[in-house]
């Protein structure tokens, strides 16, 4: 019952998994106070819907915005994001200094600019907030990693046996998101989501052997399994970060807190996963004997589905 609950709460949102649109859009300063934007990476929703707020000294009419002496501090928002426009990284190029970076995310739909110089205290409070709750909107947008790490928890159950496993998945894929963060290993994007879609395939097929009364290789090695497809998912969290353009210096404290927040999100669905499963037992709810399967043949038909498309994208076929 526990994971028909679960997959009827996911699976609706399994043709999204992995779209979530992201914009960029960058201001250059051509005069103290004055700048021009342009967007370099258009939201899928189109750059004229989306509604920007810049704080009030500023005056913006795209390209041009004019923050007269004061410059471009204070409150930046944009009020429409949701499902069609998850975040929008804004790049700020001074005349003098160096090119500074926020994310305006569906988690933290304000962010305020503070000015140029060396990052202060404000600043990495500001970067802190911002990559913790895009960790955690990205995890939970996710829902191929959560369909991964829901059908690891199907087959190992609860306990240290989970907690073992969940940790080789974090190790897993923490050192290659910032393996492929610094730039030190790199995967084209199209085969990687095709692999993570094909990883969902493999924990699928190992539930059924499970039910069907055979040791599959997660259930006698979960940890080593959960570390492996942990590395393939890490590169995909990378991406997230990788088309946001980060500043090199802020990387390292930007990809801590990413990750920071891609464990809160985990932790927390494995948790809801837990509570249905101990409320399932609780209310002693039986479900007809094709019902104990069909959870594993829905994820399995899902990421198949996933797998066929990505791998159709790889060959270039329309």
């Amino acid at each position: 019952m526990a994971m028909l609950v679960l997959a009827a709460l996911i699976l609706p949102r399994a043709a999204r998994a992995h779209e979530a649109t992201l914009g960029v859009l960058e201001f250059r300063e051509v005069r103290p106070g004055a700048f021009i934007g342009r967007w370099t990476m258009e939201p899928s929703i189109g750059a004229a819907r989306v509604d920007l707020r810049v704080p009030p000294h500023c005056f913006l009419r795209l390209p041009e915005m004019n923050c007269g002496d004061k410059g471009l501090v204070g409150s930046i928002t944009i009020t429409n994001l949701g499902a069609d426009m998850s975040a929008v990284l804004i790049k700020i190029i001074p005349i003098s200094g160096e090119p500074r970076s926020y994310t305006i995310s569906t988690a933290n739909p304000v962010v305020s600019l503070l000015g140029a110089g060396a990052p202060t205290l404000e600043t990495w409070v500001e970067l802190a907030r911002t990559y913790v709750n895009y960790g955690i909107d990205h995890i939970l947008l996710g829902i191929d990693h959560l369909l991964f790490v829901l059908g690891l928890i199907w087959i190992v159950g609860s306990g240290w046996r989970l907690v073992k496993t969940i940790t080789a998945f974090t190790i897993g894929h923490s050192v290659s998101l910032a393996a492929a963060a610094f730039g030190l290993i790199g995967v084209a994007e199209r085969p990687l989501n095709a692999c993570i879609a094909l990883s969902i395939v493999f924990v699928a097929v190992e539930i059924i052997k499970q039910q069907r009364g055979e040791a599959g290789l997660t259930a006698r090695y979960p940890w080593a399994v959960a570390f492996s497809f942990g590395l393939v998912h890490g590169i995909g969290f990378a991406s997230a970060l990788a088309g946001l353009g980060l500043e090199r210096r802020l990387l390292p404290a930007a990809l801590l807190f990413f990750n920071v927040g891609v464990e809160i999100g985990q932790l927390c669905f494995v948790l809801l996963v837990l509570a249905l499963f101990w409320a399932h037992r609780r209310l002693g709810a039986v479900l007809p004997r094709w019902g104990d399967a069909l959870p594993a043949y829905a994820i399995g038909s899902v990421s198949m589905f996933w797998f066929l498309g990505r791998l159709l994208r790889v060959l270039a076929i329309p």
